[in-house]
């Protein structure tokens, strides 16, 4: 299965969940199971990496991570992905703007992951990452 999760800038909450994601299918042995990546709906930040407190706050629970460039996600993504996680609302409304309405679509929680860029907050988002990753997994391995 193919999981994508989505925010807006592809820096903090996005690259954050596909992180979280991979490490808890590498934690229960099915990393075979599932290929994990992540965009932004916006093109704002393309090619920057994960801003550095984000990278803090996966460092301080042992979540690994590699250097990567954020990207705006494409038609091919769209096409390839069996599920598309957004992160919050905004992010859900930009995608079904851009690709219409789709059963792939999917909230990561049934509340918006707090952006920590704005809130500054990213042990936070962490926390509701976390939350909903785990939920994901737990619901798809059933």
């Amino acid at each position: 299965m193919n999981i994508l999760f989505v925010c807006h800038g592809n820096i903090c909450r996005s690259p954050m969940a596909e992180a979280v994601f991979r490490k808890l299918c590498e934690d229960r042995g099915v990393s075979d199971r599932f290929v994990i990546s992540s965009s932004g709906v916006s093109s704002e930040e393309a090619g920057n990496d994960i801003y550095p407190p984000a990278k803090s706050e996966l460092r301080r629970h042992g979540i690994p991570f590699a250097r990567r460039g954020a990207k705006r996600i494409t038609d091919r993504e769209f096409a390839d992905y069996d599920l598309i996680i957004a992160l919050d609302r905004s992010n859900l409304a930009a995608l079904k703007r851009r690709f219409g309405d789709s059963t792939k679509f999917r909230m990561l929680l049934d509340r918006d992951v707090d952006d920590p860029w704005y809130t500054d907050d990213f042990h936070s988002a962490y926390d509701d990452i976390l939350r909903g990753c785990t939920e994901l997994l737990d619901s798809l391995l059933q």
